[in-house]
């Protein structure tokens, strides 16, 4: 597929971001849980892994895509037994704090490649496959290619079972839900939708536990 024009990617993401609803709503705000329905706190590690075992995979890790040089878009694997790598949720400015459904956050790796300056979680957009997609790193490390500032949220799912990841465009009055596009690669990249969100829950990472899963149950 013959990339975008600048022109007509700035017309994709502005059609794309102002033609959604709020993905978070305000209502029944709780504080966000793991499996073991432990509260979850800026600082801690956990494996974000998807809600119902099986086919949907495994955890999310980071991977090379497209040509970029470096891996650092954030895919879920699709082996189930994999956890992925951990991440930490951090409040900007607030230090512990409560994590509760609809608190902006930051999600950042505990570990990443030597070739990506930072481990936090950002948006850039693929104009090959005309998708806002979940990275890693910062402008340096997608030449030619718009990332996007902003937070990220965790709300309940819709099903009422596992949350949500949903991601705030900085200066937009929209949220949009995180969710997986299989565009053939080493694992399921996880992208801003406007429709299937991807249902996760959250374990905590032991200090030494193994890289596969014992447990979401």
């Amino acid at each position: 597929m013959k990339p975008l024009s600048p022109l007509t990617l700035s017309f994709f993401l502005f059609v794309f971001i102002t033609t959604l609803s709020p993905a978070f709503s305000s209502e029944d705000v709780e504080q966000v849980l793991d499996v073991n329905g432990n509260p979850i706190f800026p600082g801690g590690q956990y494996y974000i892994l998807p809600a119902i075992r099986g086919p949907p995979g495994g955890g999310v890790r980071l991977g090379r895509t497209g040509d970029l040089t470096c891996p650092v878009t954030v895919l879920q694997d699709r082996r189930e037994v994999k956890n992925g790598l951990p991440v930490k949720f951090v409040i900007p400015g607030i230090s512990p704090g409560i994590i509760f459904t609809g608190t902006p956050i930051e999600i950042e790796y505990t570990k990443k490649p030597n070739c990506a300056k930072s481990s936090k979680w950002l948006v850039f957009v693929d104009n090959v496959i005309q998708k806002a997609c979940v990275g890693i790193g910062g402008p340096e490390n997608y030449p030619g290619i718009q990332t996007l500032s902003g937070l990220f949220k965790i709300e309940k799912h819709e099903s009422g079972f596992g949350y949500k990841l949903g991601f705030c465009i900085k200066g937009s009055p929209t949220c949009l839900d995180v969710g997986r596009f299989d565009n053939d690669e080493a694992g399921r990249r996880l992208n801003l939708t406007e429709h299937e969100s991807f249902q996760v829950v959250f374990v905590e990472a032991e200090a030494n536990d193994a890289e596969f899963i014992k447990s979401v149950v």
